[in-house]
């Protein structure tokens, strides 16, 4: 049996003829008849007695039929499910972040997808880089923010953004009259830093050396929001990606640029397989849309 003899055979069943099953299914009269002719014959049973030029169902007809009407209903699911999924994927977006990202620019990304996509789950996690990329490579989370230091084996990766640090102070600060930040501005300031192993620490760090300047390391932290939250309590002056204070999540700070420049740099992670749902692509658009947003903001 194929599908294509079920099909005739249903037609028939619902329209009661030959030539009406024919239109139904946009072929021929003569093709209908070979095809129930076929499915009789590997049945070993007759569906339709011809009576006077008419398909009249027998007792096996109807107890088939019953069966090919439980079938189509299941075929019919498997076809909206596929219409489904050709639309707007699996139906689930998996979005993990670095912290740098995760509660600026991926919430703005977040925000306008699910107004596209309002009946799309998103399961969004802010975590380390190092955990964001192992949440990926396992296939468990669809896509990945993290920074540039991570292992990228077995993971697809490109480079998302490369913002340019700023400094953070409390509002009253005596650098916060300063347009730029420098390294001389920095010597004997209590000073909020990043964790060692962060690259733009590193940076930092070798400018910092060069120009002789020894800042007071007051708390150092992998997390640049927490740098501006306690740069907000008046507690120091830190470097911190632009995207932590976007939106003025955080109130009662100033931000002012570091002169050399140091910048941020933030990739995009996708699992191995690279396979793209309608879903993901919009989704990793509207991340696109708020780094741009974002870049363009004073």
């Amino acid at each position: 049996m194929n599908l294509r003899d079920i099909d005739v055979f249903n037609a028939i069943m619902i329209t009661r003829g030959a030539g009406a099953a024919a239109a139904l299914l946009d072929t021929s009269q003569p093709a209908i008849s070979r095809s129930l002719a076929k499915l009789e014959a590997e049945l070993g049973f007759r569906l339709f007695d011809r009576i006077r030029g008419r398909l009249v169902p027998t007792r096996e007809g109807e107890l088939f039929h019953t069966e090919v009407k439980a079938n189509l209903v299941g075929l019919d699911r498997l076809k909206l499910r596929a219409a489904q999924i050709k639309e707007v994927g699996t139906g689930t977006v998996r979005v993990a972040s670095l912290s740098a990202l995760g509660h600026g620019l991926a919430p703005r990304a977040i925000a306008a997808f699910s107004r596209r996509h309002p009946h799309v789950r998103i399961s969004y996690q802010v975590r380390t880089s190092n955990i964001v990329r192992d949440l990926v490579a396992s296939g468990s989370f669809d896509i990945g923010l993290a920074a540039d230091e991570v292992d990228t084996s077995g993971v697809l990766h490109s480079i998302f953004n490369t913002p340019r640090a700023v400094c953070v102070m409390p509002k009253n600060h005596r650098l916060a009259r300063k347009a730029t930040i420098t390294p001389a501005d920095l010597a004997d300031e209590a000073f909020l830093a990043l964790s060692p192993e962060d690259t733009v620490r590193l940076a930092m760090d070798k400018i910092l050396a060069a120009h002789g300047v020894r800042p007071r390391i007051l708390i150092e932290t992998p997390y640049g929001l927490t740098i501006a939250i306690l740069a907000a309590k008046g507690l120091g002056i830190g470097l911190v990606n632009p995207s932590v204070i976007a939106d003025r999540m955080i109130g009662g700070i100033a931000a002012r640029p570091f002169e050399p420049a140091v910048h941020f740099r933030a990739l995009l992670l996708r699992p191995p397989d690279g396979i793209n749902s309608t879903l993901i692509t919009d989704f990793i658009a509207e991340l696109y849309v708020a780094r741009n947003a974002l870049s363009s903001e004073p």
